[in-house]
């Protein structure tokens, strides 16, 4: 409600209300609000981390375990002895081995092949240009178990079955997203006055791409080339329908440890499968963040 103030010459004039005492001003509302969705998003994040966190740590815990019961909250005694038996196992070296071999044959087979889309995607306007994008993107929007059946009929035509090309070609299907997506995005943006420049004084357009253009987009392009190695490394699906029972990855390995080994052993095989996940998607964070890393003379 408005006050009535009488100034000097007489003039009635309209002010605002006096505030009673005690009465929130707008800063404290300000800062309550503040307040309020600072807790929230630490809520927030907590709960995120614990539901993303809380099983890997688990996990760890009995991977380590010797004696662990209901009556405690942490184990009461640590062993190394379930690695030793996972690593005596029957198989488990073939695997690991053979898990590592088609990452980094898909990693490298989609990075040669995807590159050169990605840079078209980016740099040329043609015919369905943005829904052959988007139809990258609906290959990872749905389950690919149905898309995978289809594939292995052309696959039988084809000899593709229960070899280890196979189980790259199926595997590469899992990195096509990364490595089209990330890569055209780092290619669009780069400043053209760049290449620009570099063309005015007189390099060729193959030179200008190497000395500029792939320095300024190679940050980007390591990020999904890691992204695909782990993709490549975690596919199970595909490889479970194409490769056995003669090609056995470690996520094919991790079925079996479900019911054939105890607990912790099964605990043991999902660490070893994660770690190298973990350790590679850090790095791409850390490159995606522009850390100073020198990959191909770019910073």
């Amino acid at each position: 409600m408005a006050e009535l103030i009488v100034d000097t010459r007489g003039n009635i004039q309209s002010g605002p209300a006096p505030r009673a005492f005690g009465a929130r001003g707008p800063w404290l509302d300000r800062l309550g609000s503040r307040v309020v969705i600072s807790i929230l998003k630490w809520i927030v994040l907590a709960a995120m981390a614990i539901f993303i966190l809380g099983p890997l740590l688990v996990m760890t815990l009995w991977a380590f375990e010797q004696d662990w019961t209901g009556d405690s909250l942490f184990p009461t005694a640590w062993t190394f002895h379930w690695w030793s038996d996972v690593w005596n196992l029957t198989g488990i070296t073939d695997a690991v081995t053979l898990s590592l071999e088609t990452a980094a044959v898909v990693m490298i087979c989609s990075t040669v092949l995807c590159l050169p889309a990605a840079y078209a995607f980016a740099r040329f306007r043609f015919f369905g240009r943005q829904a052959l994008m988007l139809a990258f993107l609906a290959s990872n929007a749905f389950p690919k178990f149905g898309l995978y059946i289809s594939i292995l009929t052309l696959f039988y035509q084809v000899n593709f079955m229960q070899t280890f090309r196979g189980i790259v070609v199926i595997q590469m299907v899992e990195t096509l997203l990364f490595m089209i997506w990330i890569p055209a995005t780092a290619f669009q943006n780069i400043d053209r006055s760049l290449e620009e420049a570099a063309l005015d004084a007189g390099c060729s357009k193959f030179g200008t791409f190497m000395r500029i253009t792939l320095p300024l987009a190679a940050p980007a392009i390591a990020v999904a080339m890691m992204l695909a190695f782990v993709a490549a490394l975690d596919e199970s699906q595909g490889t479970l329908l194409v490769g056995l029972p003669h090609y056995k990855t470690m996520p094919l390995i991790m079925y079996d440890a479900v019911n054939s080994y105890s607990q912790a052993e099964g605990a043991v095989f999902a660490l070893m499968l994660s770690i190298p996940s973990l350790l590679l998607l850090a790095a791409a964070q850390f490159l995606a963040r522009g850390k100073g890393i020198r990959i191909l003379g770019a910073t």
